[in-house]
């Protein structure tokens, strides 16, 4: 057995395994359920079966072949029997297995079934790909009494995917679930802060099929926050006895748009939090904040629920998860060491952006277009990202000092310097990358495409002056 796991180390070296894919590869070699695993290592059966699939991709990709739970004991005792053999035996072994290599993909469905890249990926769904350790921080982190999980990522990058997939943990663990998207609050919801929190706890308490009552909580003379405090402590926190309640809030950033809001709800998660520490019946509410964070609010440091807890920020797909994406999405092409590299091309394109890498698997499995010409159209307006385009286009457009800041970034190859607050602004719609306030264009889609309408814009107001 030893041999065997130092033999899984040597074919996954560029992933190191975490302690739970470990678990997961031991008990599937001695034969456990998931559900076994589940109960043993007190995750969630979805989130172990989630672990074991990602797992069985990233062996198969390795081996040139697939693997799965069921055929683990002969696969790697092959592999074995492989690295064993003299080097004339290797040779004769691969190029004898890469001209019939096995399809990797687990789930190989037809271009007809598969749906539009839109929305989270569905509990379940086969074109997940985990981005360890995220998952298995965001799992952890809320069996703790009393968390605080930020979730930040720009628009289309998985936080809502992320999210749902710690929701369906937590419900596996008897945790009562509330959850807010501030995207569905009416605008008049934020013509004060007294009504906000009002409309927050008339929802909370459905969610929680508690009958609103908070006229009997809420005293103008101590004030909204007060009153949302004692509501939550005196009422709410009263009911939930001994299962926890996570209180999932998203599109955060919503309410970034309202300063006179903002500046006083969010300290208010914050001392919920702290609250915590020494309250019990704070310990109950466990919170996780999702938001892309377009719009900046400077807070007092220590009035930042942004500098507490635990923040959770999603990387870009590596070209190995975008590889195993394509697998996903049955596309052969992908299947071996020079699928790999046939990929690259796209991953550096769209920097791993994973909405992106997604449109494109969809577009080349309905047979429309090679990758190749999807890559030479990708920036043009008729491209498959035209649209995506175009509304990042009249975002920066809204805000002219935005349009200024990313004229300057598109303008060298070189990084650039930005205000600050337009650095982090650009960087949270996910259009540059910084280190410090230095900043450069994200992906060479975005530059090639701004570099494009920034010349059109010029050229129009060159002609329009000449004119006049």
């Amino acid at each position: 057995m030893d041999e065997l796991l130092e033999s899984v180390k040597k074919i996954l070296q560029d992933k190191p395994l975490g302690s739970i894919q470990w678990f997961v590869l031991y008990q599937s070699w001695l034969g456990k359920t998931y559900g076994e695993m589940a109960e043993a290592s007190g995750y969630g059966n979805n989130y172990i079966k989630e672990v074991g699939s990602e797992l069985w991709q990233d062996l198969s990709i390795a081996l040139g072949k697939r693997v799965t739970k069921k055929n683990l004991h002969l696969a790697l005792k092959k592999h074995l029997e492989y690295e064993i053999a003299d080097p004339e035996n290797q040779i004769q072994q691969k190029f004898g297995e890469e001209s019939n290599l096995e399809m990797v993909s687990p789930d190989l469905f037809s271009a007809n079934n598969i749906e539009f890249p839109s929305g989270p990926v569905a509990l379940g769904s086969p074109l997940y790909i985990n981005r360890p350790p995220l998952e298995e921080l965001v799992c952890n982190e809320i069996l703790h009494p009393g968390c605080l999980i930020r979730i930040k990522a720009p628009r289309k990058t998985g936080k809502s995917s992320l999210l749902n997939r710690m929701i369906a943990y937590a419900k596996e663990q008897d945790y009562q679930i509330v959850y807010l998207d501030f995207q569905e609050a009416d605008q008049d919801v934020f013509a004060s802060l007294d009504k906000f929190l009002r409309w927050f706890c008339v929802n909370v308490s459905r969610q929680l099929n508690l009958l609103p009552c908070l006229d009997d909580f809420w005293d103008t003379e101590m004030g909204s926050k007060v009153s949302c405090k004692i509501y939550f402590e005196a009422y709410l926190l009263q009911y939930i006895h001994d299962s926890p309640v996570v209180l999932a809030l998203n599109e955060v950033h919503r309410v970034f748009e309202h300063p006179n809001i903002a500046q006083d709800f969010l300290p208010m998660l914050r001392f919920w939090h702290e609250q915590a520490k020494q309250d019990q019946t704070w310990q109950k509410l466990r919170m996780v904040v999702v938001h892309t964070t377009e719009i900046y609010i400077p807070l007092k440091l220590n009035q930042s629920p942004f500098n507490v807890g635990i923040t959770i920020t999603l990387p870009p797909f590596t070209l190995k998860q975008v590889q195993n994406l394509a697998l996903r999405y049955g596309l052969n092409c992908a299947a071996d060491s020079e699928g790999a590299k046939r990929l690259a091309p796209l991953q550096a394109t769209v920097g791993g952006h994973p909405y992106l890498v997604s449109l494109a698997f969809y577009h080349l499995c309905q047979g429309e277009m090679t990758l190749e010409v999807l890559l030479e159209s990708a920036s043009t307006p008729v491209g498959i990202y035209g649209q995506h385009l175009r509304e990042l286009l009249s975002l920066l457009q809204k805000e002219p000092e935005l349009m200024t800041a990313m004229q300057q970034v598109i303008a060298t190859d070189e990084k650039v310097e930005l205000d600050a607050i337009a650095a982090y602004k650009l960087e949270s719609m996910g259009l540059v990358q910084l280190n410090g306030n230095q900043a450069s264009a994200m992906c060479e889609l975005y530059r090639l495409y701004f570099s494009q309408q920034f010349g059109k814009q010029n050229s129009a107001n060159a002609s329009s002056k000449f004119s006049s």
